[in-house]
């Protein structure tokens, strides 16, 4: 019979959240210590991850470039028994396609999906081995809906999407449950240009049914969920998290 009662407990987990020195990926590394998992805070930034695995217990400060394909390959090595993957990290140039440069092309691309691919092999090839694991990565609504400027990242974002639905046919059978959260927009430091701006910010806010930004916190939730055994049946799936932006469609209310 199945312990509905402890159904989100993570107890003996070992999870690694990349990105965990801010936003989302530091409160996601919060809820996943706070229902028993080991987790290991991981940032390009240590003293962020440091800063991150003090505000709980059972976590651990790592250090890592998600851009240096060596450094992953060490930090999957020396991370051992790792059963739960979170990655958060990415960037964004808010250009239109005519102004953009292949440098900033190619920097876009790098983090959002050259990185996430490196994870992926780097942890994945592990995890099928023992026969368990959950890796769960961090799209955007950006993969589905676009708009003037979001060209490379939504391209990003798309790809990474088909990337850990790949993932999710090829790992299965060794047991390895992937999927991918898609977020609207959420106050961290990658949208600041954003609130900086009122009528953008607004503008944003009343496109989603809720008619507002979300926090941070307000994502760890799905993380649990998809760390957990409540998914357990639970691979290859797009998860949104956007207040019901990708629900509606248009932003004018006929009259009754």
């Amino acid at each position: 019979m199945t312990d509905y009662a402890n159904l989100f407990r993570l107890d003996g987990k070992h999870a690694v959240v990349v990105g965990a020195g801010s936003g989302i990926g530091r409160e996601s590394a919060l809820a996943l210590a706070a229902q028993g998992a080991r987790v290991t805070a991981a940032d390009r930034a240590l003293p962020a991850a440091t800063e991150t695995a003090a505000l709980g217990t059972n976590l651990t400060a790592y250090q890592l470039d998600v851009l240096d394909e060596q450094a992953v390959t060490k930090a999957a090595s020396e991370l051992a028994d790792v059963d739960i993957l979170v990655f958060t990290a990415a960037t964004n140039v808010r250009k239109r396609i005519l102004d953009y440069t292949g440098e900033e092309f190619d920097r876009v691309v790098a983090l959002n999906l050259r990185a996430s691919f490196d994870l992926i092999r780097a942890f994945g090839g592990p995890m099928a081995e023992r026969g368990r694991g959950s890796i769960i990565g961090f799209s955007s609504i950006r993969a589905t809906t676009v708009e003037p400027g979001q060209s490379v990242y939504a391209a990003t974002k798309a790809g990474l999407v088909q990337l850990l639905k790949t993932a999710a046919a090829e790992l299965g059978p060794s047991g390895v449950r992937v999927n991918a959260i898609a977020p609207g927009v959420v106050e961290t430091p990658l949208t600041a240009q954003i609130k900086a701006n009122p009528d953008w910010y607004d503008a944003y806010a009343q496109k989603s049914a809720l008619h507002r930004w979300a926090t941070p916190d307000e994502l760890a939730g799905a993380v649990v969920y998809l760390a957990s055994n409540a998914s357990t049946f639970v691979t290859g799936s797009v998860l949104h998290v956007d207040g019901g932006w990708t629900a509606v469609d248009g932003r004018f209310d006929p009259p009754n």
